[in-house]
């Protein structure tokens, strides 16, 4: 695969994410004030850390990441139609599933590409 089309859907992922902490911001002030506010996308960034993101803080099986990510983009998602926002969590969810399937075959590949290099 060419790096430019690897890189791109990296900068995506990233920014998908940002939408996503921004959705749950949106949707938990929408709903329950400062707190839900603040508490939803806390949980989220944390649970992303922990388990989720390229360089987690704990190794954990691809189930697992892939159920963190399906929580936070899950949660996106029911966030913007819950806001009055159908348009904006469809397009989402359309981004977020290719984005996600691409990243994660490439982030594979990269991991064997370095084992395979080791030898």
């Amino acid at each position: 695969m060419r790096p430019q089309i690897v890189i791109a859907n990296e900068v995506l992922a990233f920014l998908l994410e940002i939408v996503a902490i921004a959705a749950l911001t949106f949707w938990g002030w929408r709903t329950g004030g400062v707190l839900l506010a603040f508490a939803l996308p806390v949980v989220a960034i944390v649970m992303w850390g922990l388990f989720a993101a390229p360089r987690a803080r704990f190794a954990v099986p691809l189930a697992a990441q892939l159920g963190v990510k399906a929580l936070v983009y899950g949660g996106a998602v029911v966030g913007l139609f819950a806001t009055g926002h159908p348009v904006l969590a469809v397009v989402f969810a359309v981004l977020v599933v290719p984005n996600t399937v691409a990243a994660t075959i490439w982030r594979a590949r990269r991991g064997r590409d370095i084992i395979v290099d080791r030898r």
